[in-house]
This record gives C-alpha cells, sequence and structure tokens, in this order.
C-alpha cells in the first residue's frame, strides 16, 4: 500500500498530517445506514440546504467594509439556528443532533483556506478582493459541505481573477462528473490537471476531496487533486451510495501552501482516537467543553466559553494530539488562490450534486479547446428519468463558453 500524503484532507483539513482522517471504524456501529435508505438522503439533502441557504446569505454579506469575523459570524449563527428548526418532532429521547459541520471560514486573496478569524480581529472586505467562503452543516450526523469564491463588489471580473475562478469552477463541474462509479481517484486528478492547463493556473497541491459518513467529515477514502512523488492515495475504485465532498482549489501562482503564523489557527477538531492525562487545569476545562460540545465536527474558538489561558489549553491539546488544527494556508503574495466544493451523493440513477451556487459572471479570453473535457461538461449528472415528457437535462457548459 502507498502510504497517505502528510496533508490529509480536502481545504477542509489541510496541514493535519496523515493520521488527521477519521478511521471509519470509529463510527462502525452508525454507519450502517447509506443512501440506499431513504431517511438518510432526505438528511443529507436538509442539510444541503441548510448550507445552500447560509451560502447566499454569506455571499450578501461579503460587501466593502465589512468585517470578516462579522460575516462568519453570522454564518455559524445561521447554520445553527436553522438546523435546530428542522426534525424536531418525535420524543425527546430520540432527539437529533444538529448544527455546524464546519465553521464559516472567509479566506481572500492569496489565504487559501481556514480563515475564520477570533472576534478581536479587524480584517475589513475591501472592493476587488477575491474570497473564497467554506462551511458545512450536519443532521443527525449526516453532513453537508460546500464552498464558493467571488469578487467583492460590482465591477466586471477580468485578467487573472477570471481566469482562476472559471478554472476552478469548471474543474468542480468536470470533476463531478467524472467522480462515479467504476472511476478512481487518478481520474478525476487526471482531469483537474487539464482543465488547470487550459486556463493557465496550477492545482493546488495537498486538496483532498473526501469521502463522508454518518459525524465523518474526513473519511479514509479520498482524492487527491495533485498527485505528486512525495504524495500519491490508494487509488480504489467509486461506489455507488458513497457520498464525497468534492473540493476543488486553484491558484494562480504555483499552488504551493505554507502556513505562516500559528496565532491565526482557531479552526480544529477532536482527534478521537487519542487519550492523553492534561496537566493544566485551563487545557483541562477546555478539552472538556469541547468534548461535551463538539465531540466530532470541527469547531472555531469563538464557539468556546471564554476560560482563562484558553490559547495556553488548546496548546497542550494539540501538542498531545487531542485537537487537530486547521492552520490557515497561504500562497505566495500578489497570487489568487480559488475554491469551489460541493456535496455529491453517488445515487442509482447518476450523481446528485447537492451543494453549490452559481459563479459570477467572468470575462476570460481563455478556453477549454480539449473535445473530451468540452463533451464531458456537457454531459448530465443525473440519467433521465424513463416516461411521460422527457425534460432538458442539466450540463454544465464551461463558464467561457455559455
Amino acid at each position: 500500500n502507498r502510504d497517505r500524503p502528510r496533508i490529509a484532507g480536502s481545504i477542509s483539513t489541510w496541514g493535519l498530517g496523515a493520521d488527521a482522517t477519521m478511521s471509519d471504524s470509529e463510527y462502525d456501529d452508525e454507519v450502517e445506514a447509506d443512501l440506499s435508505v431513504p431517511e438518510v438522503v432526505t438528511k443529507y439533502k436538509a442539510a444541503a440546504e441548510i448550507a445552500n441557504k447560509v451560502l447566499v446569505e454569506v455571499i450578501q454579506h461579503c460587501r466593502p467594509g465589512n468585517k470578516v469575523v462579522v460575516v462568519c459570524e453570522l454564518g455559524d449563527k445561521l447554520l445553527t439556528t436553522l438546523s435546530e428548526s428542522v426534525f424536531n418532532k418525535g420524543p425527546k429521547s430520540k432527539k437529533v443532533e444538529k448544527g455546524i459541520a464546519f465553521p464559516t471560514c472567509l479566506s481572500i486573496n492569496h489565504c487559501a483556506g481556514h480563515f475564520s478569524p477570533s472576534s478581536d480581529d479587524t480584517t475589513i472586505l475591501q472592493e476587488g478582493d477575491l474570497v473564497k467562503i467554506d462551511l458545512g452543516c450536519h443532521i443527525d450526523g449526516y453532513i453537508a459541505t460546500v464552498a464558493h469564491s467571488l469578487v467583492v463588489g460590482d465591477g466586471p471580473i477580468t485578467g487573472s481573477k477570471a481566469d482562476v475562478l472559471v478554472a476552478a469552477y469548471n474543474g468542480l463541474e468536470a470533476a463531478l462528473r467524472t467522480l462515479k462509479p467504476g472511476k478512481t481517484p487518478s481520474d478525476v486528478a487526471q482531469v483537474l490537471a487539464e482543465v488547470a492547463a487550459a486556463y493557465d493556473v496550477n492545482v493546488v497541491e495537498g486538496v483532498l476531496s473526501h469521502q463522508m459518513k454518518r459525524y465523518i467529515i474526513d473519511g479514509n477514502k479520498v482524492v487527491l487533486n495533485k498527485p505528486t512523488p512525495e504524495m500519491k492515495v490508494e487509488d480504489d475504485e467509486f461506489e455507488e451510495n458513497e457520498v464525497y465532498a468534492v473540493d476543488v482549489v486553484m491558484s494562480t501562482g504555483e499552488g504551493k501552501t505554507k502556513m505562516l503564523d500559528e496565532k491565526l489557527t482557531t479552526v480544529y477538531k477532536r482527534a478521537l482516537d487519542q487519550e492523553y492525562s492534561l496537566k493544566l487545569k485551563a487545557s483541562r476545562a477546555v478539552f472538556s467543553e469541547i468534548n461535551k460540545r463538539f465531540p466530532a465536527m470541527p469547531f472555531t474558538t469563538r464557539a468556546l466559553s471564554s476560560i482563562q489561558g484558553m490559547r495556553l489549553g488548546l496548546s497542550e491539546c494539540v501538542n498531545h494530539d487531542l485537537l487537530l488544527p486547521y492552520p490557515v494556508l497561504w500562497e505566495k503574495p500578489n497570487e489568487l488562490v480559488a475554491q469551489f466544493k460541493s456535496t455529491v451523493l453517488l445515487m442509482s440513477n447518476g450523481s446528485d450534486k447537492v451543494t453549490g451556487h452559481p459563479i459570477q459572471e467572468c470575462q476570460t479570453d481563455k478556453r477549454i479547446e480539449d473535445e473530451f473535457l468540452k463533451a464531458l461538461l456537457a454531459t448530465a449528472l443525473k440519467k433521465k428519468k424513463g416516461g411521460g415528457k422527457k425534460k432538458k437535462s442539466k450540463s454544465a457548459v464551461p463558464m467561457d463558453q455559455a
């Protein structure tokens, strides 16, 4: 078996290390029901509907002059409020857990991901900023995540901004049409490389698209968007009834990101397979709250109670592998990074893209010339239903050719 990369995860889990991916066996007794069970599909789609609604609200608040942290807090509040309003019928003994599956992040320009700043942060959105929004919701542990990129303001989107936005968007649509039963992660990676080349941008290294299961946001079965000699994954075939967060991130630069300041990290996830007797009182207090409120899903430190010495306590938890950090990652200055992510259900009648939002109008002089890619993007994700009047199936016409 080939080794997993030391960077495990989609942009939602870059930099966590190979052990960050939760073992599927940790929830084996919870995971048995898959998409063949209608109730499971209903819960995935309910979570997706909430994620999409929150994404729309966050997009509307990405305006010049708005503070990033305020928009992130709005997104998290909406995720919580909307999820609390559904699946409330039935006995209290069968209360359905629901809420944030990934806290709202807004990463600007060459910041590649995971920026969900502390409450005292003063970062302001400015006209022309390229913003990546990333968030997720779960209903009863069934997760739907979504990411979207946009340019702040009303001006025309041209040049390198348009190139990288359209590349990432069409890359996602091509990946969604490739990720189907019988295909493999290497098939998806090849398609992404070809789309990136058409727009003269690069696929960002270290990004993984994870299979998701109940309470598992980063399962072991993954697509490595850009395989390298140092980073490879198992090339297992995709199967019917699986769920994936297909995450596409592209850059005008080399596509290599790094952490610049550990203090900017605010998003963490509990490592369920690790135990350690914490020494500091603050560490024990923080860890106790995390275990009660965020036992499986990623969270932001803004959501924690104000505990004296919280940062020191978090450090001890991280140092002993009880928490997995999602570091804020950066491309080189003056480069631009775009991200689009959708949750897809591999159903018996085709792939069901349940999260996502249309791209802004972009003006790029670059084109997809490859006939295979053009044909791929013209295909429908789901099979046409038989009988009755046939509806025109949806295809993903390349944005530069629409």
